[in-house]
């Protein structure tokens, strides 16, 4: 029972503030107030309305919301969202685009775990379609996964992708956002030495920290001043019973949403408040710029603990990956061995979560590769999100990403005629 009732009570706060959001709404909107000229109750029932969509998108996965996709032939071909791979704690899926054929190029796009949905890279996905066959790691949320699946830490994350890399073959390009960046390394690294013939053709890393003593940021400066014993004690709670995943173990995506919230508070509660403003105007929609951005970004999920607790402890505080010192299933992981597979860094020059320094620094790991496989690319004036979803991803980035692996590709296996139909 330890930390399930916080747990319990963290979800009561949330449906509690839902529920009052709904009922000023509801009563502020009662036909007969439009009676008296008050904006109080226009306030109020703006205020409702944004306060309920705010918390009940906390618990809400999004939709991809990729139903189509506009061809050559100027036709909207339908997109079929298939897994490849199926595993408790996350699937390898495939964007199908229908009467389609295969694109020359095969991206696993590896999505962060760090609190939020691989939806949260729905944009990426977008722009890779246009001329990319699309694979994307979609993990699950920690609170719906039974304690009888097992943990989930480092290690597993790592050889959950090798797993999927060996499933795409030798001729994928793997791009990975953010928080995986250094164990996307890693997994590359240890296929260098296991299976050196199911390693991809590139690598591409994009805001990563590979190295988060390159250069601290507030992210890091936190890790060092807490202890293992105070992350353990503070952050770690027990799903409730209203999850299937009671008992385990996990790190609260609401805490994670509180964390990115007072980063930059400021701006987001003047964002809340102005949406209000638009909701009392009627010029506020159920698609417009704030909802879109904010039912993503308010959408969060549960890391196992052993997850949370290993990320910190290994990648951050120890810099194991930094230091070429990472074990997995007790075999030591030496990134020099990567011979053959072309490196990219990219970096936002303003980023303030990732900043640059700590993700070039996988290419000084990579010591058995050659200087003409080795690239890095620093985005003037682009922040954390803008470099793989914001208009210098699409304009500059994404353009430099596609044409390094125009020249790193391997010729593509050869498979079986259906075996690009998953059932």
């Amino acid at each position: 029972m330890r930390y399930m009732t916080t747990y319990d009570l963290m979800e009561s706060m949330r449906n509690t503030n839902q529920w009052l959001g709904a009922t000023a709404s509801a009563m502020a909107s009662y036909p007969t107030f439009s009676m008296i000229p008050n904006p109080v109750f226009n306030w109020m029932a703006a205020w409702g309305e944004v306060t309920e969509r705010t918390f009940q998108r906390m618990i809400v996965k999004p939709d991809w919301g990729i139903r189509t996709f506009t061809c050559e032939d100027g036709k909207d071909h339908l997109v079929e969202i298939t897994s490849v791979l199926e595993r408790p704690f996350g699937d390898l899926i495939h964007f199908r685009v229908n009467g389609r054929k295969e694109q020359p190029r095969k991206v696993l796009l590896v999505a962060p775990m760090s609190g939020h949905y691989a939806t949260l890279l729905r944009s990426t996905v977008k722009s890779l379609l246009v001329n990319c066959e699309v694979y994307v790691t979609d993990w699950h949320n920690a609170r719906d996964i039974p304690v009888s699946e097992g943990k989930f830490d480092v290690e597993d994350y790592t050889l959950y992708l090798v797993d999927f890399m060996k499933e795409l073959g030798p001729d994928t390009h793997v791009v990975a956002v953010c928080q995986p960046a250094p164990l996307t390394l890693a997994a590359t690294a240890y296929l260098a030495e296991v299976d050196p013939k199911a390693q991809p053709s590139t690598l591409t890393l994009i805001g990563g920290p590979v190295d988060p003593d390159a250069t601290p940021t507030e992210v890091t400066d936190f890790g060092r001043r807490v202890t293992m014993g105070q992350l353990e004690e503070t952050m770690i709670q027990r799903v409730g019973f209203k999850y299937k995943g009671v008992g385990r173990l996990v790190y609260p995506g609401l805490l994670q949403l509180a964390s990115f919230m007072s980063m930059n508070a400021e701006r987001h509660g003047k964002a809340f408040t102005d949406q209000i403003q638009r909701v009392m105007r009627d010029e506020a929609s159920d698609h417009d710029a704030h909802n879109r951005f904010y039912d993503e970004y308010l959408a969060v999920m549960d890391m196992t603990a052993e997850f949370y607790l290993s990320t910190v402890e290994r990648v951050f505080k120890n810099r194991e990956i930094a230091r070429n010192e990472f074990v997995v299933a007790g075999h030591k992981v030496d990134i020099g061995k990567i011979t053959d597979v072309a490196v990219k860094s990219v970096e936002g020059a303003n980023d303030d979560i990732s900043a640059p320094g700590q993700c070039i620094a996988a290419l000084d790991l990579c010591t058995g590769l050659p200087d003409s496989k080795k690239a890095s690319h620093v985005e003037p004036g682009a922040g954390h999100y803008g470099i793989f979803a914001g208009r210098s991803w699409r304009d500059n980035i994404r353009p430099l990403v596609i044409e390094f692996m125009n020249q790193n590709s391997r010729k593509p296996r050869r498979r079986a005629a259906n075996s690009n139909k998953v059932a």
